[in-house]
């Protein structure tokens, strides 16, 4: 009987690791921050957090509404839902008082998105030309010239960008295939290939500029974009993807725009808003940045045509 029990222990132990290995470390995290406001807002007005109930999550919603997006809402009854699996509880977070309240919640706030700027062609062009305009090492110049066009032009993530090894890249007549080894919708690591082919002008080319960097850098395995230690000292440490929304951020203000609508995800969106209005179908679009549904998608191609097919252009006054 003992033995019986020590083997369901142990199924049990190994059921939840397979469930924390599921997700991806920054989805991990991302549910433990969530779940650790959800523990605050229940220990301050003496509620369970740990197992809970649908009745204190619907108060936690309703408390939540009053400074976060619908969206947030969304996040975190996610969180807790997944820290209760994980730690071998059931939440029903399909409960009526939880739905129910989300509902009015979303008829009182509505549920419009709004997002970060995309980085359109026009500003694009203007930080590659404030990079080489600076006084500042070549070498420095073409690794953030490389990040920031590769990051457009393939339409990455800022975790998939700085995840790119040497060995991820293969240089080809027609441009760069580039082969993504996992990403935040293929936690299986399937993987994928993008191709990047070879721009007219050259000053703006993802893939001229990669090929600069990739010289003057002599990397040949491993990141390929890489921390300065002190001085024009190369590291062997990989940039965090953090370093996308700073250096973004830093080159932008260089550049004389407001920054502060501009995040990681501008680099992904601008090429996505980009490729709509030049006419690219949203299979092509998806292709190249790898989303799983048509729902984000259409919304680039909605507004890159905002404009374009807009009715008013049809009255002449």
């Amino acid at each position: 009987m003992n033995e019986l029990t020590t083997d369901l222990k142990l199924l049990h132990e190994e059921t939840l690791n397979n469930l924390r290995s599921s997700k991806a470390n920054n989805t991990l995290r991302a549910y433990n921050s969530d779940f650790k406001d959800f523990r605050f807002f229940c220990s301050k007005h003496g509620l369970n957090s740990l197992p809970t109930e649908p009745k204190i999550v619907s108060l936690y919603l309703t408390h939540l509404s009053k400074q976060s997006k619908i969206s947030t809402l969304k996040r975190r009854l996610v969180s807790i839902s997944m820290v209760h699996k994980f730690k071998g509880h059931y939440l029903d977070t399909k409960h009526p008082i939880i739905v129910e309240n989300l509902m009015g919640i979303r008829r009182v706030k509505g549920s419009i998105q709004n997002g970060k700027k995309p980085l359109l062609i026009k500003y694009l062009k203007l930080i590659i030309n404030v990079i080489n305009e600076q006084e500042k090492e070549e070498i420095k110049k073409l690794r953030d010239k490389s990040i920031i066009l590769i990051g457009f032009g393939g339409g990455f993530r800022r975790t998939e960008l700085m995840s790119i090894d040497y060995e991820d890249l293969e240089f080809v007549p027609e441009g760069l295939k580039i082969t993504i080894k996992k990403s935040k919708t293929d936690q299986f690591g399937e993987g994928m290939i993008k191709g990047l082919p070879y721009f007219t002008n050259k000053i703006y080319c993802p893939v001229t500029n990669l090929k600069q960097w990739l010289e003057i850098s002599k990397i040949k395995s491993g990141p390929i974009f890489r921390r300065f230690s002190k001085g024009l000292s190369l590291s062997d440490k990989r940039l965090t993807d953090q370093s996308v929304v700073l250096l973004l951020k830093y080159y932008l203000r260089l550049a004389g725009i407001e920054n502060k609508n501009f995040s990681g995800h501008s680099l992904r969106s601008g090429f996505a808003t980009v490729a709509a209005e030049s006419g690219a179908d949203e299979r092509s679009i998806m292709a190249m940045t790898g989303h799983k549904t048509t729902q984000m998608v259409r919304r680039y191609i909605k507004e890159a045509n905002i404009f374009k097919y807009n009715a008013l252009n049809k009255i002449k006054i």
